[in-house]
């Protein structure tokens, strides 16, 4: 597939355009030529020497990942940067990149992947920001402790870390709130819809206080651990459009 159409067919699936006032990635084609073909594609989160290394070692045209290189506009090429590029230019690997736009998409996205991971029925959007969304959610369907909320989310990508848990919401959580990767600034939307927990990657030292005084769970199931099933879910997508697909794995741990 050529690689302008396969950007056009993400772009157009993701909604790229909708999130491009609020994400400060650059979202879409970060790196690559006017004209190629891709006939493999690596999915990775972050886009990182390490990542960049195994698509080559894949034989991979392209480089879909969460987290790209180009954060709020690029002022120059040096460093950790240049070493990034200069790999991918080097091997000949283009580099998709999907940032929010993989967080709230409502079958492809994080966030949908995680409320189907923990079994949350009547999925709505959450997690405003601006005109979109960015997280999901839903109703456990049958409800679970908050030792079932952590044993559910330490089956992810952890990287052998724990999953924290606040336990300050109901003993039987139904309701559940999903922001990905860095969630916590959502609490207060998660409380005003009346959920039990708020599920999300990594907190902030004041999430501990705000949860306890709303009476609701936080669950921390890790950053990387909570933003792998968009990168998955796009490998099967784009698999069925007929270009061999590579998962890369490199938990953070964090």
């Amino acid at each position: 597939m050529e690689l302008s159409t396969l950007v056009d067919r993400l772009d157009d699936r993701l909604r790229t355009g909708e999130y491009a006032d609020v994400d400060a990635s650059a979202n879409g084609l970060q790196v690559g030529p006017d004209d190629a073909a891709v006939e493999r594609a690596a999915f990775a989160v972050d886009a990182a020497a390490a990542t960049v290394e195994d698509a080559a070692d894949a034989g991979a045209d392209l480089l879909v990942t969460h987290h790209g290189l180009v954060w709020g506009g690029l002022d120059r090429v040096a460093g950790r940067e240049y070493d990034a590029v200069a790999a991918l230019v080097e091997n000949d690997i283009a580099l998709y990149v999907s940032h929010l736009p993989l967080d709230g998409h409502p079958s492809l996205g994080n966030a949908a992947g995680l409320a189907d991971h923990l079994d949350l029925d009547d999925q709505t959007p959450f997690g405003t920001m601006g005109p979109v969304t960015i997280g999901r959610r839903g109703r456990a369907a049958d409800a679970y402790s908050t030792d079932d909320l952590r044993e559910r989310l330490a089956e992810l990508d952890t990287g052998g870390r724990e999953p924290q848990v606040l336990e300050f919401g109901p003993d039987e959580i139904e309701e559940v709130a999903i922001v990905t990767g860095s969630g916590v600034d959502w609490l207060d939307e998660a409380v005003a819809a009346g959920a039990d927990a708020l599920v999300t990657g990594e907190g902030k030292q004041q999430v501990y206080h705000e949860a306890r005084e709303a009476g609701i769970t936080v669950a921390l199931g890790g950053h990387y651990a909570t933003e792998t099933f968009g990168v998955e879910r796009l490998s099967d997508l784009v698999a069925d459009w007929g270009v061999e697909t590579t998962r890369l794995s490199h938990p953070t741990g964090l």
